[in-house]
């Protein structure tokens, strides 16, 4: 039931509150692909802090910032790990960072919410999948399902979103002091979707 009603709440929003809550979701997934880049040295985490820079900025500034959405996507392609090849779990967080950072780009691109709205099942299924690798020896196959859906981990991720749909729904309009905001949300949170702690340098 809590996802059927987020996603048709993202649906719901202008298409800036869809923009910026899909923004907030992929800044919290950016640390599992930056842990991932310092435990096996793949790939580069500057193109996708890079295109979260151009978003927030575009957020903060619309009237004077523009993106290069494609280019930006290009980038982001470029270091995206494949699961061929990695041969450990934190690969599959950090392909879904990739994924929703690309699908929000996309949606920038084409102004089309069911991009955003994307980017939030990608962020759910990402700790489900996680959880479930995790538990996976431990619960019979047909429990895994009812295993991950009441595990804290996916519980705080689908109750987070309905935090800040609950929160962007009650703001009139996007500001540049809102997406400021939202942007120290995420550094005061601390932690990614799957339960990482957020390392606070710009690299």
């Amino acid at each position: 039931m809590g996802q059927l009603n987020t996603f048709q709440r993202i649906r719901a929003m202008e298409t800036e509150k869809q923009s910026l809550f899909a923004l907030y979701l992929c800044e919290r997934m950016l640390p599992n692909y930056e842990f991932f880049h310092q435990l096996t040295g793949f790939g580069e985490l500057k193109p996708l802090r890079g295109a979260l820079n151009a978003l927030w900025d575009r957020h903060a500034n619309p009237k004077h910032s523009k993106i290069n959405a494609e280019r930006w996507q290009e980038k982001v392609d470029e270091v995206t790990p494949s699961e061929y090849g990695h041969d450990m779990l934190g690969v599959y967080p950090a392909m879904d960072a990739c994924t929703a950072i690309s699908t929000l780009l996309q949606g920038v691109l084409d102004k089309d919410s069911k991009n955003f709205v994307d980017v939030a099942k990608v962020s759910q299924a990402s700790v489900a999948k996680f959880i479930e690798l995790n538990i996976a020896d431990e619960v019979p196959a047909e429990q895994l399902r009812e295993a991950v859906n009441q595990h804290e981990l996916y519980q705080y991720e689908v109750e987070m979103q309905q935090a800040m749909l609950n929160y962007l729904e009650a703001q009139p309009t996007v500001t540049k002091a809102l997406v400021n905001q939202l942007k120290q949300m995420v550094a005061d949170e601390g932690i990614s979707n799957i339960g990482l702690e957020v390392n606070q340098s710009s690299d």
